[in-house]
């Protein structure tokens, strides 16, 4: 079968019509050229813009990783440090505190052995004291004793104070032996 189409007879579906392909196709023509001058190379930058902030932002946080851990390292370094000085400080109060304290029991010592020297004087300037007022009060008593006894009076002083000493002399010797 064979169609032929005569002027004034209707358009068939099948077959466009020349003339409205060649305004399709320089409509297409016309689109493609706008899309590809303007539109094509703006949307270009726009992908090529966020793939850079995409790119830059990962590299800004790899960046700010490596920083955060070397901040990190040095602050831990740092609280090393500060413990070990804190250590240090802490061994050399404590040597501090332990020289004070030897320091402290050192002069207590002295001061006790001072105070105990100057009571051992005391006692024996006392015990001298007394000894000397007990020698005169045991003449007297043993002078009055004797006076009585043999029944004169033992008045002179001179021979008073020899017996007296010869028999304080006599109890020293016998509180010796």
């Amino acid at each position: 079968m064979e169609v032929i189409l005569a002027e004034g007879t209707e358009h068939s579906p099948i077959v466009p019509v020349w003339q409205e392909m060649v305004v399709g196709a320089v409509a297409f023509a016309v689109l493609c050229f706008v899309l590809m001058k303007f539109v094509f190379p703006q949307m270009e930058k726009t992908f090529k813009a966020r793939v850079d902030a995409i790119e830059g932002g990962i590299k800004r946080a790899e960046t700010a990783q490596a920083e955060a851990n070397q901040l990190l390292e040095q602050y831990k370094a740092q609280l090393s440090e500060a413990r070990t000085e804190a250590a240090r400080i802490r061994d050399e109060a404590r040597a501090d505190a332990e020289g004070i304290r030897q320091d402290v029991l050192t002069k207590a010592r002295e001061e006790s052995d001072r105070i105990i020297a100057a009571g051992n004087e005391q006692l024996t300037a006392q015990r001298e004291a007394i000894v000397r007022e007990l020698r005169s009060e045991v003449g007297t008593l043993a002078v009055d004793l004797a006076s009585k006894i043999v029944g004169e009076a033992l008045a002179d002083e001179a021979r008073t104070r020899g017996t007296v000493e010869r028999f304080i002399a006599d109890l020293d010797t016998a509180g010796q032996r």
